[in-house]
């Protein structure tokens, strides 16, 4: 029990965290998805990928026009799918993750607008993004450090907040 209560713990005090570091990007990240005539393009791999199905189904829940798009599904093809109607949602913690990364180039010629919510604005993903939500250093909540738990809690939240 004590555990949990430390994992709860720690999760609750990164989103406190996380609401400071709000500023005027999430202003316009808000503004392009309220504004944007196409589709919103959620994607992100791994623990982010599956973050970014949830808020996908947020998105649509709110009547916003949204689809998850897998990375490696995009980088075989499936990039067809979107235009520069649309706008990209790319969710990855640490905005270097290669499925990620290898698609930007092509989102940038098809002219894509980008919002990343990730941790550095200085990551790959960062630099490329029109829009960044910097999730800011965190600590994940396992004994190892590395599950991602902290990180996906705040990515989930931070887009629910986007959502909504």
């Amino acid at each position: 029990i004590r555990y949990a209560r430390e994992v709860i713990l720690m999760e609750s005090q990164a989103l406190e965290l996380i609401t400071t570091r709000l500023d005027t990007e999430f202003c316009r990240a808000a503004d392009a998805v309220f504004a944007c005539e196409g589709n919103i393009i959620v994607s992100g791999i791994g623990k982010a990928g599956l973050i970014g199905q949830k808020l996908t189904a947020t998105l649509a829940s709110t009547g916003t026009k949204a689809h998850f798009l897998h990375p490696a599904e995009a980088i075989h093809g499936d990039l067809g799918r979107v235009d520069s109607r649309d706008i990209v949602l790319m969710l990855s913690q640490s905005g270097e993750t290669e499925e990620v990364t290898r698609i930007l180039p092509s989102l940038r010629s098809a002219e894509v607008p980008v919002i990343a919510i990730t941790a550095r604005r200085s990551s790959t993903l960062g630099k490329a993004a029109a829009i960044v939500l910097e999730l800011g250093p965190l600590r994940e909540a396992c004994a190892l450090g590395v599950a991602p738990s902290t990180s996906t809690t705040a990515m989930l939240a931070l887009g629910d907040a986007l959502a909504l």
